[in-house]
């Protein structure tokens, strides 16, 4: 549980409290956005109960920054039980609709508490060690910050502001690359990392070909039109047998109107952006749709070994890769276990960054992962050529 002495924050404390408090406001920002009845909302595989997930950040943040002891034990909450309530490893997701939550005014007066603990310990004993917790806790909750916009997006909720797909310069035109050897993973010189980037470990990428823009809703509206839900060839096994299911036709917030093609954002229907990026396509769509265009979904390797490149436009949608979420050599859980191992194999892994990603998730070696059959996130793709 001892953390892991090759990480060292490149943030001041003072430079962490600022950034916590910028991303507590933002999630207020949402709470205030909340409808009636709103704290629980709705129950389904891929949302969590809005009053669950605002206790679960300050829960996390009070066991990493003031809890955890030197011998890996975790003393005694401010408030009691709230292991019972809020570990995310211990407490079944179904569940978290019934548990005795804590009211919402009680999880504010929790929530100043702990950041005001937090904030002493940040000016009187900052360390190498509480800066590493506090800057994990940060990237949590801004991973639950755009987890709620997710979820507003998925529920037809109206937030405070409205963020349209990112758009992308002109058509996708394609880079080429030589066959090259690529770094994978960060090292121990590249300051806060996640586990799951470690370790830094050269691979050989053959030539390829790549979009240098991820598909835009256009490109996929015409593979919409051509019938591709349809064409059984396009579709794995696994993807066919999710369209049957799911009786998928077109994506999740399209509807046709007038003989065009609606999309969904929150709570208002426009028309497509003909240049917007495509998102809340999952793994199995965006599979079918570049094997309609003849081409394919790009590896770890081709995404990070395109992403050197000036030419290269990322960051308005999180990019599906062909490769399943795996550990890299050497992999070793960090104090926070459950934030990678589990879903190791069973997820596949994306790149980039959506138009509710925080900027400082949106870096090229950062590793995201969903499971292939969700489409709440904001996920696109962008396609490479087939091997020669």
């Amino acid at each position: 549980m001892n953390i892991p002495t090759y990480l060292t924050s490149h943030f001041s404390g003072e430079q962490l409290l600022t950034r916590l408090s910028q991303a507590r406001s933002q999630l207020k920002a949402l709470i205030n956005c909340l409808p009636d009845q709103g704290w629980l909302g709705s129950k389904a595989e891929h949302l969590n109960p809005p009053l669950w997930e605002y206790g679960h950040i300050v829960w996390f943040q009070e066991r990493w920054c003031l809890r955890k002891r030197s011998d890996g034990s975790f003393a005694p909450g401010m408030v009691s039980g709230t292991d019972a309530l809020y570990d995310s490893s211990t407490v079944p997701h179904d569940s978290r609709w019934d548990l005795p939550l804590l009211e919402p005014e009680a999880v504010d007066r929790h929530a100043d508490k702990v950041f005001d603990a937090v904030a002493s310990r940040l000016r009187s004993t900052f360390n190498n060690e509480l800066a590493y917790f506090a800057e994990l806790c940060l990237y949590h909750e801004l991973m639950h910050i755009e987890a709620w916009w997710m979820a507003f997006q998925n529920l037809g909720y109206a937030p405070h502001q409205v963020d349209m797909a990112g758009k992308i310069s002109g058509q996708a035109a394609h880079l080429e690359f030589a066959e090259s050897e690529v770094n994978l993973g960060s090292g121990p010189d590249d300051g806060f990392i996640f586990d799951n980037e470690k370790w830094r470990h050269a691979v050989v990428v053959p030539e390829f070909e790549i979009d240098a823009s991820p598909v835009s809703e256009a490109a996929f509206a015409e593979f919409v039109d051509a019938g591709g839900y349809q064409l059984r060839a396009l579709w794995s096994d696994a993807g066919w047998a999710w369209r049957i299911a799911n009786q998928a036709s077109h994506p999740l917030y399209w509807k046709r109107e007038n003989g065009s093609w609606q999309v969904r954002r929150y709570d208002q229907w426009t028309p497509i952006i003909p240049d917007g990026t495509m998102l809340h396509v999952n793994h199995h769509e965006a599979m079918a749709c570049a094997a309609w265009m003849g081409r394919q979904l790009p590896a770890v390797a081709q995404w990070q070994r395109a992403a050197s490149a000036s030419e290269f436009k990322w960051g308005t949608a999180w990019e599906w890769l062909s490769e399943p979420f795996a550990p890299y050599p050497g992999f070793s859980p960090d104090p926070y276990s459950e934030y990678s191992q589990p879903w190791f194999h069973s997820h596949y892994e994306l790149r980039g960054g959506g138009p509710c990603t925080d900027r400082l998730l949106k870096r090229p070696g950062f590793r995201n992962f969903y499971l292939p059959h969700l489409r709440d996130p904001f996920a696109g793709f962008r396609t490479v050529s087939l091997p020669r």
